[in-house]
């Protein structure tokens, strides 16, 4: 998929940026900040199925990534790697990949003998539809950090079409499926005659729809990139990038 202009255009307005939930991380690596903890803890639940996706084309076996993923988050969690953080050089993906090469290399046993021990902080993943979902998608030979961004960018669109969705329930009366179907051009979904006529509305009134659409998930998605980079010039080129990756 080729960036889309509704996406990588002009800016839309987002809130201050001072307090994205990035900027909210970085400050809980300053000192004893609830608030910044609970912002840490919001992104990893939005974030960790590439992580565990990552785990598994690393070679590990399935309760073993299980086990890696949780133990990863609870160390995280306890803040353990947010020292590290630099808000000045930092994007959420690459921080979050490079503080799990850090655990992988030097906290495996020793995490292994805390769980023992009934120390491990339990991070809420669904482990079956983790698996379910590796093993229908892990095809061909990319490089497990690759195959983590482009996991990375699928969980923000995922994320960014269930808000869509959310918001045009009303509007739509039930059509969002099939008029989504067009935000993003790929080949084969039909013709916007075809669809007009599935869902029992003039051509034109499916092309409208769909433009509003498109540019309401081009604001979501850069609202929800925004979250996870630490300074605004950084937006525009993480959008480009994550869009390539969701082409693949």
């Amino acid at each position: 998929m080729e960036p889309d202009s509704d996406l990588v255009g002009t800016p839309t307005p987002i809130r201050e940026f001072q307090t994205t939930i990035w900027s909210e991380v970085f400050r809980a690596g300053k000192g004893d900040d609830t608030r910044a903890q609970q912002a840490l803890s919001r992104l990893c639940q939005a974030y960790w199925y590439p992580i565990y996706s990552y785990v598994r084309r690393r070679g590990h076996q399935l309760h073993e990534a299980q086990d890696l993923t949780q133990g990863f988050f609870s160390n995280l969690l306890e803040k353990k790697h947010l020292e590290s953080v630099d808000s000045a050089k930092g994007r959420f993906r690459s921080f979050l990949i490079t503080a799990l090469k850090w655990y992988l290399a030097n906290e495996w046993d020793r995490a292994k003998a805390e769980k023992r021990g009934g120390k491990a902080i339990t991070f809420s993943m669904d482990e079956e539809v983790a698996e379910a979902r590796f093993q229908a998608e892990a095809v061909g030979t990319v490089s497990p950090e690759y195959a983590y961004d482009r996991q990375f960018a699928r969980a923000i669109l995922e994320r960014v079409m269930s808000a869509l969705e959310a918001e045009c329930d009303e509007e739509s009366q039930g059509r969002f499926e099939g008029l989504s179907k067009h935000v993003f051009g790929k080949s084969g979904v039909g013709t916007y005659a075809e669809t007009a006529a599935a869902l029992g509305l003039s051509e034109g009134g499916v092309k409208s729809a769909v433009r509003r659409m498109r540019l309401r998930c081009g604001e979501l998605f850069r609202a929800e990139i925004s979250e996870t980079v630490a300074v605004v010039d950084e937006i525009d080129d993480e959008i480009r990038y994550l869009l390539s990756l969701l082409g693949d």
